[in-house]
């Protein structure tokens, strides 16, 4: 099937009912435009059409039900072109089919799989060299000789760590024959005895000695054998990694990206200026910026973005089909920050202060700790850009108050009970108390579906994604243990309310065990990170029971949800 030369889609109905958007979107945190959801949903047509085309094949599987099934990250950009005429681009992140160039879909920005690209000639040379390490890395002999080598390590520990011990026990030995024979003996034989024992001494550390220069000739004769063997391994490990690592820069320097004032600029300039220094893995080759840099190269102005998943959902992220998201902050936000230079945009609402105009209800108070009952959407530190929170007024209303305050937190979007310590003692026995997991919480929430069960338990380890903080994922491999009990209140109008004890008190860890996969598979209500946006998180921290800090009373508090 020939490629499109041009690649804007006009709309196939009228658009005139619509409003065009004032500003450009916020990529970072947006609802999408009524024409980027038209143009989605043009899109999504496309999709069904995916599924019986034959030019190429990649298995979406939008029921979550084939392990095979890979879902993948679209992205539509309005644009109007020279002719003033509305329209849209697409784009997929990444590469589709093992592909990079597909009908109604932008180029990349770089085409690393060019016939004449330097990517595919070096990236043949690695594979030969990964050949190369496959076949003497199956070599039998060499899983010999490691085994000969720790068995040699092992001897030598063995054997020097029991001379030690013998040492240790002569020399208690000896200082007690000293002592004895301080008494027993005349000075002419006191003499010898201490000159006896002093050889004694001496020979015990020779022989330990002559061990450690035993073994150590033995363990490298067992190490020079398995470097015969292994020598061309290292080297070739070594010309490997330098090959990556030139092969890596020259990547970062083609991926040159446009913003609308006509400048170029490279991925690996783009990344120098940040933190990171050294782009992530798959920089440059997210939809957005695709999509912008053809827009600025063909001369299109563009006017919205919206991305959104298609098809099944990854095993570690939570991405749910048909679902609008952001564009990621560890790959995107750099490369779109030069990309977006000069455009105006709607106003970051990250920087907005939420808090504001809300108060907090205080439920109890003593002179050394606090109950409150935090709304929605209110930090309980201060965060990056934003310092109101719930330290911040507490210290504020309690200028006396001792200590760090806070002991546990709510996410800023989920509401209910937090206890706050107004004394240092108090801080330490209630943290204990939080440490120790003898604290009882109880949340309650609204999940934007049926679930089926009655109760269960969720285990799944959790970490930040670092590519798109603060969201977090699912990970085995880095991941912090988590656990979740529920149980089911009701169910109504295909939503369901459900109690939640969490075991453990990871970052989102309700709302990703809520959303994820493996989990419920049914995000929250009103979960912007993981879900669909609404009026609110429905999310509550509705009861706490503890012990008084100072008294030992045991204490239990209670706030229904008002959702």
């Amino acid at each position: 099937m020939p490629i499109a030369k041009n690649h804007f889609i006009p709309f196939k109905a009228s658009i005139d009912a619509y409003t065009l958007p004032e500003h450009f979107t916020f990529p970072f945190y947006y609802q999408p435009h009524p024409l980027c959801l038209l143009a989605a949903q043009e899109l999504q047509e496309l999709q069904e059409h995916l599924k019986t085309q034959q030019a190429w094949q990649h298995n979406f599987d939008t029921t979550d039900d084939q392990t095979n099934a890979i879902g993948k990250m679209f992205g539509v950009l309005l644009v109007q072109n020279k002719h003033n005429k509305i329209g849209y681009l697409a784009a997929f992140s990444g590469k589709l089919a093992g592909q990079n160039h597909l009908p109604k879909f932008v180029p990349p920005v770089f085409d690393m799989l060019s016939k004449d690209s330097f990517f595919l000639t070096q990236q043949i040379e690695i594979n030969k060299i990964n050949k190369q390490l496959e076949e003497l890395e199956k070599n039998p002999q060499i899983l010999v000789l490691e085994s000969f080598l720790q068995s040699e390590i092992d001897a030598s520990e063995k054997q020097q760590t029991r001379h030690r011990e013998k040492i240790i026990e002569s020399r208690k030995r000896r200082k007690a024959q000293r002592a004895t024979a301080k008494i027993a003996l005349n000075v002419d034989d006191l003499l010898k005895l201490k000159e006896r024992l002093g050889q004694e001494s001496i020979q015990e550390k020779l022989h330990l000695r002559d061990l450690s220069i035993y073994w150590s000739q033995r363990i490298q004769q067992a190490e020079d054998n398995l470097k015969q063997l292994t020598n061309e391994i290292t080297y070739l490990k070594n010309q490997r990694k330098e090959l990556s690592a030139t092969l890596q820069k020259q990547l970062f320097d083609q991926y040159q990206f446009l913003n609308i004032k006509g400048k170029l600029k490279s991925l690996r300039d783009i990344f120098q200026e940040t933190t990171q220094i050294t782009p992530p893995a798959g920089a440059g080759e997210c939809a957005t910026p695709k999509l912008l840099h053809y827009a600025f190269a063909h001369n299109f102005q563009p006017l919205a973005m919206a991305e959104f998943w298609w098809g099944a959902s990854p095993k570690s992220k939570i991405r749910k089909h048909q679902n609008f998201y952001p564009a990621c902050q560890g790959k995107c936000q750099p490369i779109l920050e030069h990309m977006l230079e000069g455009i105006s945009m709607d106003d970051n609402p990250l920087l907005t202060n939420p808090a504001q105009g809300k108060s907090i209800d205080i439920i109890y108070q003593d002179e050394v700790m606090l109950v409150i009952n935090k709304p929605t959407e209110f930090l309980s530190v201060p965060g990056k850009n934003i310092e109101d929170s719930v330290y911040l007024r507490i210290k504020q209303s309690f200028p006396k108050a001792m200590g760090p305050l806070i002991i546990h937190r709510l996410d800023m979007a989920t509401s209910g009970l937090m206890v706050i310590a107004l004394s240092k003692e108090a801080h330490k026995e209630l943290q204990k108390q939080f440490i120790k997991r003898t604290v009882k919480k109880r949340y309650v929430a609204l999940l934007a579906g049926l679930i089926k069960e009655d109760s269960g338990t969720i285990d799944l380890p959790l970490r930040v994604d670092l590519d798109d903080r603060p969201r977090q994922l699912v990970c085995y491999e880095h991941g912090r243990h988590a656990r979740t009990e529920w149980q089911v209140i009701e169910r109504k109008n295909n939503q369901t309310k459900i109690y939640f004890h969490p075991i453990t008190g990871r970052t989102h860890q309700l709302r990703v065990h809520s959303a994820h996969i493996k989990g419920l598979n049914t995000p929250i209500v009103g979960d912007d990170l993981y879900g669909n946006k609404s009026t609110r998180l429905h999310l509550h921290a509705e009861t706490l029971e503890l012990k008084h800090p100072i008294t030992k009373e045991l204490m239990h508090f209670q706030i229904d949800a008002q959702f």
